[in-house]
């Protein structure tokens, strides 16, 4: 019995049920099951299924900064003398980790509103390191939000392949789908191999070429002329 609810006691049920249920079996009226109390208690706290999402994606963010160190109170956050690529390359594989966590957890995470602003410090520190590496304002913007976008749609797409940690869903097994696309498009039957086997390889090596691409293409950005 639960003698005193909050909101962290309500988001760290629906996290573990999440586990339990996917996105879509997760509901106010099952937490609240959960947590032996009457759905319109939840509601004091949340009022909608969407404003608990919010702050379930929070809650994984708070994760994700700490197995980074990317909380505004950490020393080994993101610092002008660290190459930009690796710091940036651990934090989208901190995120990436973080978000396997979770059943569904990209698609939590994706689509919602942080709720505070414990988002803010470590990505205000994140621009400014990306700045004092030569990047401008704009193209540290644009290079972190790729990086990101890259991790939040590779997980989503990992995790409609593996929905339950482990277990592949039935519709991607590799030998059925090579064999129903047969002679006729051996290239999309090889495909399979690469991109729907390994994710550990395939995440890394997505993410060395949005990394390389990031250097190539914003972070030599040349400067404004200065005045003669």
């Amino acid at each position: 019995m639960v003698t005193r609810l909050d909101r962290l006691t309500v988001v760290e049920a629906a996290l573990k049920l999440l586990n339990e249920t996917g996105l879509e079996g997760l509901s106010l009226r099952r937490i609240a099951t959960e947590l032996d109390v009457k759905a319109p208690a939840l509601y004091w706290h949340f009022t909608s299924k969407q404003a608990l999402l919010d702050e379930m994606a929070t809650q994984i963010l708070r994760g994700m900064m700490r197995a980074v160190e990317l909380d505004d109170d950490s020393e080994d956050g993101p610092r002008p003398e660290a190459d930009w690529r690796e710091w940036v390359a651990q934090a989208m594989r901190a995120l990436r980790s973080t978000l396997l966590g979770y059943r569904d957890g990209a698609k939590v995470f994706s689509g919602t509103t942080f709720t505070g602003t414990d988002y803010a410090a470590p990505l205000q520190s994140a621009l400014e390191t990306l700045v004092g590496q030569g990047f401008t304002l704009p193209s540290a913007a644009r290079a972190w939000a790729t990086a990101y976008s890259y991790t939040i749609g590779f997980v989503i797409e990992e995790q409609a392949v593996y929905p339950i940690p482990g277990e592949r869903d039935p519709r991607y097994d590799l030998v059925e789908r090579a064999a129903r696309l047969g002679e006729r498009y051996p290239a999309a039957a090889e495909m399979g191999e690469e991109v729907l086997a390994d994710y550990e390889e395939g995440f890394e090596a997505g993410l060395s070429i949005v990394i390389a691409g990031i250097d190539a293409k914003l972070a030599a950005a040349p400067s404004p002329a200065e005045p003669a």
